[in-house]
Order: structure tokens, then C-alpha cells, then sequence
């Protein structure tokens, strides 16, 4: 018999790793945005994600939708418990999108530099708010015994969870740039290989002491890992993407430090769902009100009919992004359609 629950669990990872992947470096571009020089530039920047970046927020889109389908109990707690942090992140990714789209409308330097303002805050807000759900969730938020959270909005803003906030902006801003490394050329692209390498000693710096305090406040995070040795090849996979990344670029191969990007955001992802596993929601400081991927479930029946939607959808969505990247590969040249 096929653990439908199990098999939900790993389709919503896939598609919230493939969201991290694909948007975490338009918010990256984002961030560094306003440290490019010129009209141009910031247009090169803006145009390097242009074809792309809505049709990257699809895999959020869908996530959210599969994890409404398959866990609606989690959907519920967490969004009405996160109520306040969902519209900020909200409106971050509705600034954000707006600044993209209105940009270049009107020539006036100040109006340029309102929705730049708009794009690179956005962006980064967008990253923070992202990173300090998932520590929220790997620490533990206060639910009650009909899974109800208790807490408010500044009970999320804990030590742990904004550390890891910090951390992923971090990594989105090293995958930002090395996407743009790989998309410009010219001044720009040598400006993007100067700030690479100072984004992955960021990037390291934040990554080594987030692990040291996931290891000492959180202990339970190993117990898989332990329980189950084979795993341990995640975290070594992890490593040696991180690695990979300078060495790469040190060789002139930026697309190949891209994809060590992505893998490292792969390999995040699956730790942070082998540490909470089989946990969706822990519930601290009452861990017997955790929401799992049994408990917080749909039907069995439901379940079974929404793989089969799944396995219509998921094919479509993966050719259409890959048919996207496809017609929009190579270096980034600005046209009069251009951003």
C-alpha cells in the first residue's frame, strides 16, 4: 500500500523547493538591485528576470493550493496564526510585482527611483518574512488542543526564527546574483563577479552560525538524521554545493555555480523537512498538539483523487517552465518591448 500522506508530504516539498529555487533568485535580483549604476543597468537587472519571474510565483500558487488540498488543517492554523506576517508578505510580493510592471512607464528620474525603492524593499522583506516562517515552524509555535494558535505576531519574531530570516536572505541574494552573473555581460556582468564572492562569505557566514544555533536550540532537528544514517548524504550534498559555488566561478563557469545554487537550496529545503518530518506544525511548548502529516490530513479518498489531478498538473506546470527558460535563454538585450 502506497502512505498517501508520505507521498503528499514529499509533492508539497517538491513544489515549495521548486518555488525557493525559481523565486529565490528574482528576489536576490531584487535585493542588489539598488546597488547597479545607471538607468541601464537597472533595466539589465529588471530584464534578467522579466520573462520569468510571474511565471516562477505559479509554483507558490500551487504549493499553497496543494498544501489547502492535502493538510487543510495546517493551512488553517498556520494562516490564521501567521494572519499578520501572510499580509506582509503579501503586500511585499504585490509592491514588488507592481514596481516590475511600472518602472519604466514614465521617464522621470524620481518616479524610477520610487518603484526601484519599491522592488529592492520588496524583495527583501519578501525573503525575511519567508525565512522567519520556516524558523517559526522548525522552533515550535504555541497551539492549543484544537490546534488553534495561541500567540500573536511579535511571539514569531524570536532570536531563532529572524536569524533564519536573515539567512535566507542571505542565500537569495547569492542566488540572485549569481543568476544575473549568468544572464549579463559587459560592465555589468564584471560589477556582478565583484560583489559574488563577498554574497557566498555573507551567505557562509549566516549559514554556520545558524547551524550552530539549530544544533543547540534544537535539538530534536538531528533526530532523523540519526535514526536513519542514510540521510546524512543531504547534509553532505549540502556542503559540497556550498563549496562547489566559488570553485566554479573561480574556472569562469558561472552557469555551473548557478546550478550549485540550486542545489544547495535543494538540499536546505529537504533538511528542513527531514528535521520537522513527520511534523507540519510542532507545537510548543505542548508537543502532544502537533499538527503531522497524519493528524492535519485529509481523506484518504480526497488524497487519492487529488494525486490524480497532481499527476495531470505537475507536467504541465514543469513544461511550462522549462519551455519559458528555453525560449528565453541566453544573455539579456534591452529592446523597446524591454522592461
Amino acid at each position: 500500500m502506497i502512505d498517501l500522506n508520505m507521498v503528499w508530504f514529499s509533492l508539497v516539498g517538491v513544489l515549495f523547493t521548486g518555488y525557493a529555487i525559481l523565486d529565490g533568485f528574482d528576489l536576490g535580483v531584487g535585493a542588489i538591485h539598488l546597488f547597479t549604476k545607471g538607468d541601464q543597468e537597472r533595466r539589465l537587472m529588471l530584464n534578467s528576470i522579466g520573462p520569468v519571474w510571474d511565471g516562477n510565483e505559479v509554483w507558490l500558487v500551487t504549493g499553497g493550493g496543494a498544501l489547502f488540498a492535502a493538510f487543510p488543517e495546517v493551512y488553517a492554523s498556520v494562516f490564521s496564526g501567521f494572519y499578520l506576517a501572510f499580509m506582509l508578505l503579501l503586500f511585499a510580493l504585490i509592491f514588488r510585482a507592481v514596481s516590475i510592471e511600472f518602472r519604466s512607464r514614465l521617464p522621470m528620474q524620481w518616479w524610477r527611483r520610487t518603484w526601484d525603492t519599491s522592488f529592492s524593499v520588496g524583495s527583501m522583506v519578501a525573503s525575511l518574512l519567508m525565512g522567519v516562517a520556516l524558523g517559526n515552524i522548525m522552533l515550535g509555535i504555541p497551539l492549543n488542543a484544537k490546534h488553534e494558535f495561541t500567540g500573536c505576531f511579535f511571539s514569531l519574531l524570536k532570536p531563532y526564527p529572524v536569524l533564519v530570516g536573515l539567512t535566507t536572505v542571505a542565500l537569495f541574494i547569492m542566488h540572485g546574483t549569481l543568476y544575473a552573473l549568468v544572464k549579463n555581460q559587459g560592465a555589468l556582468h564584471d560589477r556582478l563577479r565583484g560583489w559574488v564572492n563577498k554574497t557566498i562569505l555573507m551567505f557562509m557566514m549566516f549559514y554556520g552560525i545558524t547551524t550552530i544555533a539549530t544544533l543547540f536550540y534544537i535539538p530534536h532537528s538531528t533526530k532523523n538524521l540519526l535514526d536513519y544514517p542514510i540521510l546524512l548524504v543531504i547534509p553532505l550534498i549540502n556542503v559540497l554545493a556550498i563549496v562547489n559555488i566559488p570553485r566554479e566561478l573561480y574556472h569562469g563557469r558561472d552557469f555551473r555555480a548557478f546550478l550549485s545554487s540550486c542545489v544547495t537550496i535543494a538540499a536546505l529545503m529537504a533538511l528542513f523537512a527531514i528535521s520537522i518530518y513527520p511534523n507540519l506544525v510542532l507545537s510548543n511548548p505542548n508537543p502532544e498538539n502537533s499538527l503531522n502529516i497524519y493528524n492535519a490530513a485529509s481523506t484518504p479518498k480526497t488524497l487519492q483523487i487529488m494525486l490524480i489531478i497532481a499527476g495531470i498538473g505537475m507536467p504541465i506546470v514543469l513544461a511550462y517552465t522549462a519551455c519559458i527558460y528555453w525560449i528565453f535563454r541566453g544573455k539579456v538585450k534591452l529592446t523597446e518591448a524591454s522592461y
